[in-house]
């Protein structure tokens, strides 16, 4: 190199390093909230939510029964929102009930108005999924619960595997973190092992009943939130053993109203 380009060079070089110093390092990506085991919450999907019904840090409700501003308002208290919505089967009752197709539609899943899902056909429930995903996101939730993810275990009409479940959890989840949102694993307690990695949180309903709740530990030796709930036993029954395993449990009644009763 010569020496008249030198100077030209080290002026260059120190133009680049005081832009580098004032503009500092680039700022992470924000990360997706991810609830730690033992963290208290309601979970009311019977219509809209009630933000005085419980004091706890995190709010589980409808994402079609509640608004944009419902999730705001429940943000101004400083909490965390979970948007739920039925992967599983298809509901006669929502607004986007006539895009799934009748070919995909299987036998009642004991709930009115409800029929189980082809979860084979990826093809045709991921933009559904997605969309249902896109009205969370662009509310404002921080989360989504799908619910039946363990459709694979119930006489749905379809000759469905535990592979065919896989597939369509893991799908389930990743539609919901290209989104941003944190996704929780609804029951599917077998695939546990096979699916804590891709899941931020779980949703259980009466493990303890049946005994099970044992199988949930792989999400809370991850760090990872299982918010549990128990309808029939008493809260005497089953809260030292949640406890003791680092579950979020609580009581509540079937219909999910504002009602509970926390470990």
């Amino acid at each position: 190199m010569t020496r008249a380009r030198r100077p030209l060079l080290c002026a260059l070089l120190a133009a680049l390093l005081i832009a580098g110093c004032s503009g500092g390092p680039p700022s992470p990506a924000p990360s997706r909230w991810q609830p730690r085991p033992g963290t208290a919450w309601q979970w009311q999907l019977d219509g809209r939510a009630d933000p005085a019904s419980a004091d706890v840090p995190v709010y589980d409700i409808d994402g079609f029964e509640n608004s944009a501003d419902d999730v705001e308002r429940l943000h101004r208290d400083g909490r965390k929102v979970i948007c739920y919505i039925n992967a599983g089967a298809w509901e006669s009752f929502r607004p986007d009930q006539a895009g799934f197709p009748a070919a995909v539609r299987g036998a009642p899943n004991g709930w009115h108005g409800e029929r189980w899902l082809d979860i084979r056909r990826l093809d045709v429930l991921r933009p559904l999924m997605e969309k249902r995903f896109d009205m969370c996101r662009d509310k404002g939730f921080d989360a989504v619960e799908p619910d039946l993810l363990d459709a694979y275990l119930n006489e749905t009409g379809f000759p469905l595997t535990a592979g065919h479940q896989l597939a369509y959890n893991r799908m389930i989840a990743r539609i919901a973190h290209d989104r941003g949102l944190s996704v929780g694993l609804k029951n599917d307690l077998p695939q546990i092992p096979e699916l804590v990695r891709d899941f931020d949180f779980a949703v259980n309903e009466e493990c303890a009943q049946y005994g099970e709740c044992g199988r949930l530990t792989p999400f809370v030796r991850a760090g990872k939130a299982v918010f549990h709930v128990e309808y029939a036993l008493a809260t005497r029954d089953f809260c030292a053993q949640a406890r003791s395993l680092g579950l979020s449990s609580m009581r509540k009644r079937l219909e999910l109203d504002g009602w509970r009763q926390p470990c």
